[in-house]
């Protein structure tokens, strides 16, 4: 790749890193084009999966800023940047890796911090967003305008607002159902954003292991 080609993409990676809420990577050797084609369409709402360059990846996530990530970026590699629920894009991951074994998830980052396979399969087995705002709406006892206020905030801040509002309850000799217990808050932050419409151009064409 020519050098101008490689600082474009490098531009593109790092604006990707600083615009997703988070990224995984995997390694997606042994899977078939048509099998990434569905990967790809399935989590489209959520989040778009690139296969990218391992040194060009690198560079990119350290001019985002982005930590944890290095010794990971070996072998084939294609990331999911997630601009959408970070709950359900890691729900699509797991779904997929399971029916598909040559997906190998093999870390993340999530608001900045760094995630392992085990975290990511964890985030999965969460409640979506829109399942936890319900719940939250409905423990709210109409209060609409504090149910809206919570539906257009990141799952980060719905998170305290859980606790704050548990507090509140328990104040007023009650208690909030188990089921509509606050994630731990390693695991429920997330920026929510608009998925992209489109996910079909690779970052970095034929991504291999450099």
């Amino acid at each position: 790749m020519a050098t101008p080609q490689k600082a474009a993409a490098i531009v593109e990676l790092t604006e990707k890193f600083r615009s997703s809420g988070a990224a995984v990577l995997t390694e997606y050797r042994g899977l078939k084009v048509s099998q990434i084609t569905e990967l790809r369409t399935s989590m489209r709402e959520h989040a778009t999966y690139a296969v990218v360059k391992n040194t060009l990846t690198k560079r990119a996530a350290a001019e985002a800023g982005i930590e944890g990530l290095d010794e990971h970026l070996v072998g084939p590699t294609a990331i999911a940047f997630v601009t959408g629920d970070p709950v359900e894009a890691a729900k699509g991951l797991r779904d997929f890796a399971k029916a598909n074994p040559a997906l190998v998830i093999k870390a993340g980052v999530l608001d900045g911090k760094p995630l392992t396979p085990e975290e990511i399969t964890k985030l999965a087995d969460l409640e979506s967003r829109e399942v936890l705002l319900a719940k939250l709406a409905g423990a709210m006892k109409g209060n609409l305008s504090k149910a809206a206020g919570l539906f257009a905030a990141p799952l980060s801040a719905t998170a305290r607002v859980v606790e704050q509002l548990r507090a509140k309850v328990e104040e007023q000799g009650g208690s909030l159902p188990a089921s509509q217990d606050a994630p731990a808050e390693a695991d429920a932050e997330a920026t929510p954003a608009e998925a992209d419409a489109e996910a079909s151009t690779d970052v970095a064409e034929g991504g291999d292991e450099s």
